[in-house]
């Protein structure tokens, strides 16, 4: 077992700024005497998990953990990974959450937790609509970042105006968040927050939905911080990089 937590140490010294690392750059990362740690180098690279490369030699991760990373990624359960930040953000507000992810030109809901309260707002997990209406829909597209075309092809059929919807993008970008009003169901008022897969792209959005009576202005600030602050844990979760807000 000490092996195996030596041999993860040495796993974890690499990163994105530092793909490669010498035998001495590592040894000044794991707490390990210079045998030692040669042992392991050996073994990892024997199993896959580091090559060694250039001269003077240093290594980076191999293909094992290339092979690993893709069998993470593809069984991953975004609803499953995503249900305690959405039980907390429903913990806290009291409102109805749901997790919606991109599908083409649309969102689809794939986790909701309704409103204990008895005037509430739910769809319905399967539940679907373009992703230039509603909150959450544009809290995705904001990110996606598309061309007038793109735009135009997406709000084809619908009534918006295209100058408009840009500035709303726009603006989505520059808070972090998109809110909603009437929009899609009378009196229903929702925040939605984006979150980012491994590679840093948007992969859906997380969305509170309540009546307009509870959500004024100043609760919609909170609840956009809330969302914020959880759907970061969430892209982290999910394998977003680095620590603090994404890139937006």
């Amino acid at each position: 077992m000490r092996a195996v937590g030596r041999a993860l140490e040495i796993l974890l010294a690499f990163t994105e700024d530092d793909p490669e690392l010498s035998a001495g750059a590592l040894l000044k990362r794991v707490d390990l005497s210079r045998p030692t740690l040669y042992r392991l180098l050996y073994t990892l690279e024997e199993s896959g998990f580091l090559v060694s490369v250039g001269e003077p030699q240093r290594f980076r991760l191999g293909p094992a953990v290339a092979k690993l990373s893709h069998v993470w990624k593809s069984t991953l359960d975004v609803g499953a990974v995503a249900e305690p930040v959405l039980r907390r953000i429903w913990q806290a507000t009291s409102e109805t959450v749901a997790l919606h992810v991109l599908q083409g030109n649309m969102r689809v809901c794939v986790a909701e937790l309704p409103s204990p309260q008895p005037l509430n707002f739910k769809r319905g997990v399967g539940h679907t609509e373009r992703i230039v209406r509603g909150a959450t829909g544009r809290a995705i597209l904001a990110y996606l970042e598309p061309t007038r075309e793109q735009l135009r092809v997406c709000a084809q059929g619908t009534d918006l105006d295209l100058k408009e919807l840009e500035s709303e993008l726009s603006a989505t970008r520059k808070r972090g968040y998109s809110t909603s009003r009437s929009e899609l169901i009378p009196g229903a008022v929702a925040v939605a927050a984006p979150f980012f897969d491994s590679n840093g792209r948007v992969a859906g959005s997380i969305g509170v939905f309540g009546p307009e009576v509870r959500l004024d202005a100043g609760r919609q600030k909170a609840i956009a911080n809330l969302i914020l602050e959880e759907s970061l844990k969430l892209s982290e979760a999910l394998g977003f990089g680095k620590p603090g807000k994404p890139a937006r």
